[in-house]
């Protein structure tokens, strides 16, 4: 479930406050967006005219850079994001079931954010440690040789509650 949170008068106003930092320097649109994902989570579709007009863009420039950098993200992600390996080697040894177990513990889909905003499910090509397959990371934290019992022990206190 992505739905955008609602944006108050106050959020406008910091969104303000943050673009005129930057006034009319274009160079700085990259650690601009990165600003003001770091202080909402995201980067709420209402800023981009902002942003736009604050730095002296189009606001299709804006949303060219947003969706070039996957390291940018217009929906609320979750406190916690968890990637869940899909390389060679953890697809051999299971990673497609530890996939689904995720998924069944979480109530949520690749790509969604619970509605509590806990977490954000993610699929990833490769993480890197291959030798600990399968694996998965929840925030900076890597868990491997992941199985049924391990993911039931991970998220067996953090299911998401209806």
């Amino acid at each position: 479930m992505n739905k955008a949170k609602k944006i108050t008068k106050a959020d406008l106003a910091q969104m303000n406050a943050i673009v005129s930092e930057y006034s009319q320097q274009k160079w700085a649109l990259i650690p601009l967006l990165q600003q003001i994902q770091r202080e909402f989570g995201y980067i709420p579709p209402q800023s981009m005219l902002l942003i736009a007009r604050g730095l002296g863009l189009f606001t299709s420039q804006v949303q060219g850079v947003i969706s070039f950098y996957t390291q940018l993200y217009t929906q609320p992600r979750g406190r916690n994001v968890v990637r869940v390996c899909r390389g060679t080697a953890c697809h051999v040894r299971g990673g497609k079931t530890i996939l689904k177990l995720v998924k069944q513990h979480l109530r949520i889909e690749e790509g969604e954010t619970s509605p509590d905003l806990e977490y954000t499910l993610e699929t990833v090509a490769c993480i890197g440690v291959c030798a600990l397959a399968p694996n998965l990371v929840v925030g900076d934290h890597v868990h491997g040789h992941m199985n049924p019992k391990k993911v039931e022990q991970l998220f067996r206190n953090r299911e998401v509650r209806e």
